[in-house]
């Protein structure tokens, strides 16, 4: 469904943080890092962030026949198999899903993208003393798809639970979707918010015209030019990046992915 529908956000996305992670633990001689995938979903960020993986594998394997009969047993045990053998052996890395969904954080665990999960609203209250006791390790929070921009109420109780040493967060909105009182929360946590500088790159294609013409609205609004971009049918995303004062480095000199900004899963 997701390949139906064009989406590419977590191909492109994840391009980035992985280059975000790799001066993260430099700056901190890390050797291992603890991540947390916010709004994590069945944890495709997960599985591209710490496999060797593609958005077009994923896409690939789901259109093989045997999965439109199989029983959710089945998958899970098909999805365990597949993900041990690719996991990345040249770094150390221990995810955390966090949804409002529990079959979703259910799957990530059960096949063993997530070495923790939880299922808990911050938006709607605080973070459980285990989820607080994660996040105190937490190293890096990642999301996909605006969630983080529309919840700052969420994001402030992220933050409040993570330790002295705040995880920097990465995140991937569409252009329109920034929000003023996210940046505020950054702020008050004494964290720096900058966009990375790659090109805007595909996030889905628009569903109608209608859909089109908000979105463009939305990303005038927000001060971006549309023409060329929204306007070629397509919603279109950004990352931008949250860390503390003392470790903002200059993105241009980290080995950033070249994001080429159309369909093309093999740019």
């Amino acid at each position: 469904m997701m390949d139906a529908l064009g989406y590419r956000n977590q191909h492109h996305a994840v391009a980035a943080f992985r280059a975000g992670l790799n001066e993260l633990m430099r700056l901190r001689g890390l050797t291992g890092a603890r991540i947390l995938d916010f709004a994590s979903s069945y944890g495709i960020v997960t599985a591209l962030m710490g496999r060797d993986l593609s958005l077009a594998k994923v896409f690939e394997r789901y259109r093989e026949p045997r999965f439109d009969s199989a029983t959710t047993a089945e998958v899970i045990a098909w999805d365990r198999d597949w993900l041990a053998g690719l996991r990345r052996a040249d770094l150390p890395l221990h995810f955390t899903g966090l949804d409002i969904m529990p079959n979703a954080v259910a799957y990530g665990l059960a096949v063993g993208l997530f070495d923790a999960g939880f299922v808990e609203d911050l938006e709607t209250g605080p973070t459980s003393d285990a989820l607080a006791a994660e996040l105190a390790r937490c190293d890096m929070i990642v999301e996909c798809g605006s969630v983080a921009q529309l919840m700052p109420r969420a994001l402030d109780r992220l933050l409040t639970a993570s330790g002295p040493r705040k995880p920097w967060l990465m995140t991937s909105p569409i252009r329109g979707n920034e929000r003023s009182e996210a940046a505020a929360v950054l702020r008050a946590h004494d964290m720096v918010l900058e966009v990375l500088p790659i090109p805007p790159f595909v996030h889905r294609r628009f569903e109608s015209a209608d859909e089109q013409a908000r979105a463009m609205a939305n990303a005038r609004a927000a001060g971006h030019r549309v023409e060329g971009i929204e306007t070629t049918g397509h919603f279109y995303a950004q990352v931008l990046l949250a860390r503390p004062r003392d470790e903002c480095t200059d993105p241009v000199d980290w080995q950033l992915p070249l994001v080429v900004p159309s369909m093309d899963l093999s740019a």
